[in-house]
């Protein structure tokens, strides 16, 4: 019994700590974000790397999201005659939830993973420490980047993950399915506020700079040589992923 009490208070203790080193490092990127020199050049690669690049993972992921809400939505309703409502199923989905949602985890997946293992490989080989020697901060050079652009480049992709995932929608329900076109325009924009557009949005901001954030941390604090990197590859999007789908629930409460 005491065996299991000393492990689970270990195991709390290490929690605990880690997460005061995750906040301690949010506040360091925060104050580094508003002081000069600003790398306005790393910013622009990593907005390019971040979300450029991610573009093809969130279109086929929000385009297949849209189509199977669409086809389930249909089956369902048809059993009560209330086919009219898919359009307002698919749009509410992709602006609340599923837009935010899917585009973080595809991100934190992708470009999480490649920033945790970029920054890890140079914390392993000594380049940051080297950065140290040029009177340039590596918290201002490396983190603060990455974690603005993350933060930035989410929220368009969630802007264009939900307009093509209720596009998809809308092809499936109206062109494969035969659902009234009007109807589904109709029924879509009536029963759609701005708010749940805005409020997705404002989800995309959270969830972008926790893939910034926790994707920077784990990489900044490497150890271990090549097995250290790829454990905190791993750790950045199995961590990512968890704080999207935990704080998901919490905004979700907080918003609506």
């Amino acid at each position: 019994m005491i065996n299991w009490l000393e492990l689970l208070g270990s195991r709390t203790t290490a929690v605990m700590i880690e997460m005061g080193k995750v906040v301690m490092f949010l506040i360091q990127t925060l104050r580094w974000c508003t002081s000069r020199p600003f790398y306005f050049k790393n910013l622009l690669k990593q907005m390019e790397q971040i979300g450029v690049n991610s573009v093809p993972v969130v279109l086929t992921t929000a385009i297949s999201t849209g189509m199977v809400l669409a086809l389930q939505s249909y089956t369902g309703f048809k059993r009560f005659g209330a086919e009219s409502l898919i359009g307002t199923v698919v749009s509410l989905s992709m602006t609340r939830e599923l837009g935010p949602v899917l585009t973080g985890l595809m991100v934190a997946g992708r470009a999480g993973a490649s920033m945790a293992a970029e920054l890890g490989t140079m914390r392993v080989t000594e380049q940051i420490d080297a950065l140290y020697t040029l009177a340039t901060n590596p918290m201002k050079y490396l983190v603060v980047p990455r974690f603005l652009a993350s933060t930035i480049m989410m929220f368009f992709l969630t802007a264009l993950g939900m307009y093509v995932g209720i596009a998809g929608g809308y092809f499936v329900g109206v062109k494969v399915l035969g659902t009234n076109p009007v109807t589904y325009i109709n029924q879509s924009i009536n029963n759609t506020e701005v708010t749940d557009i805005w409020y997705g949005l404002i989800k995309s901001l959270v969830f972008g700079a926790v893939v910034g954030l926790i994707g920077c941390y784990k990489g900044f604090n490497t150890e271990g040589g090549a097995e250290g990197v790829g454990k905190a590859t791993t750790g950045a999007v199995v961590v990512s992923c968890m704080l999207i789908l935990i704080l998901d629930y919490f905004l979700s409460a907080l918003l609506w």
